[in-house]
């Protein structure tokens, strides 16, 4: 059983059944994503030579995130910049990436591949973090069917939340609980805990308060308008 502690010492703990606000809360907090256009995000990807980090926004309305990765341990060959889609992942090396991502792309130096959909951490956390915005609210009656869960309250950034888990994905039964949100009174997703099958260690998305700025594209990307 897992126990979050709050600010003020006491416990809460679970998992048990969604209350019907919660539900709601759940149901809304993708697209409360996309209601705001896009989000800054730190996207943490786990590696067995070292992890990758992925700083930067996306927006949720045109399927298009944008940031600057940094790499620990041996794993810093990926450094640099890097625009992604549902479907292709372009990059920009940098031997020195800045902390943060510039916010008009270079004009060049952009290589292009397509997204893998599986055996890659990194490009299973890009297409996870595009699909943390949708442009209607999930069915709240359906969350609690199909394995949707309470957990227990934490805080994020000074923010108190509820951490809650996701249903069985609608082709995959059995999968509730491979998702968890921590989620605020309003809805806002504040992080998002997702286990990818490549490695043992999940993939964690956090959303910050920095502003968010327009993706603006990379050359060869086109976003979904």
């Amino acid at each position: 059983m897992t126990v979050f502690l709050l600010a003020d010492g006491s416990e809460a703990s679970g998992p048990r059944a969604l209350t019907e606000d919660e539900a709601n809360r759940l149901a809304i907090t993708r697209f409360r994503n996309y209601e705001a256009r896009g989000r800054t995000v730190t996207i943490t990807v786990p590696g067995t030579a070292g992890g990758l980090t992925v700083t930067g926004s996306v927006d949720y309305r045109g399927q298009v995130g944008y940031g600057v990765v940094h790499g620990s341990g041996r794993d810093t060959s990926s450094d640099g910049l890097i625009q992604w889609t549902a479907t292709s992942v372009h990059v920009h090396p940098m031997a020195h990436a800045p902390a943060r991502a510039p916010v008009s792309p270079p004009g060049s130096g952009w290589y292009g591949r397509p997204l893998q959909a599986s055996g890659s951490a990194l490009d299973s956390s890009l297409a996870i973090a595009l699909k943390l915005g949708s442009d209607r609210p999930d069915n709240a009656e359906l969350l609690p069917q199909n394995g949707a869960a309470w957990w227990g309250r934490d805080q994020v950034d000074g923010h108190r939340v509820d951490v809650m888990t996701g249903p069985s994905s609608p082709d995959r039964s059995g999968t509730a609980g491979n998702v968890r949100y921590w989620v605020g009174p309003d809805g806002t997703m504040y992080r998002v805990r997702v286990r990818v099958e490549s490695e043992e260690q999940p993939v964690v998305i956090s959303f910050d308060t920095r502003k968010y700025v327009p993706v603006e594209p990379a050359p060869g990307v086109t976003p979904a308008r």
